[in-house]
């Protein structure tokens, strides 16, 4: 049976996080530049193949001087790390999804597993089909290199991933 390819639509997903500020506060950031891909064998997604990528370069915190130090060698070092990578496979359970996989950011690779709600699929403005999800993870930025000796006490350790996806099927 032939795969099922999907590409993600950047103009309407979004790739976010938020991470606590002084331990009062969130700081949430967007990432504008990502592509992705999904290979399935099924309608439903279950055991489909993830293929992401995010350019860190493209950080939009709405505050410049903060972007460019994110950006800076102290932080992500984004002229060495441009691309932070996700590759794994979608799990379906009855109702409920799991996408299980490597992510890697800096130079480190963590096998990991995010939460995951389908959100349907419908008909696009050229009658494309389209497929939404919602992924939701918590990461702890020390596991992945990111441990900086300035100012550690004022960011929070916990970094909380939300993405926004809508595929678009790709028609032969």
């Amino acid at each position: 049976m032939e795969k099922i390819k999907w590409m993600i639509d950047p103009n309407h997903s979004e790739v976010q996080f938020k991470v606590k500020h002084l331990a009062i506060s969130n700081v949430s950031a967007t990432f504008k530049i990502f592509k992705g891909n999904v290979q399935s064998q099924n309608e439903d997604f279950s055991n489909a193949e993830i293929s992401f990528e995010i350019d860190a370069n493209s950080i939009d915190t709405n505050h410049q001087e903060r972007d460019g130090h994110l950006k800076s060698p102290i932080f992500y070092d984004t002229e060495k790390y441009r691309i932070i990578s996700f590759n794994g496979k979608l799990q379906k359970e009855i109702d409920k999804y799991e996408l299980v996989g490597e992510l890697k950011i800096l130079e480190t690779k963590k096998n990991i597993k995010m939460d995951v709600e389908f959100t349907g699929t419908g008909k696009g403005r050229f009658s494309d089909t389209r497929a939404g999800f919602e992924i939701n993870r918590k990461i702890n930025r020390k596991d992945y290199g990111l441990s900086w000796s300035l100012l550690t006490e004022a960011v929070g350790e916990e970094v909380k991933l939300h993405f926004d996806i809508q595929l678009i099927k790709h028609v032969n």
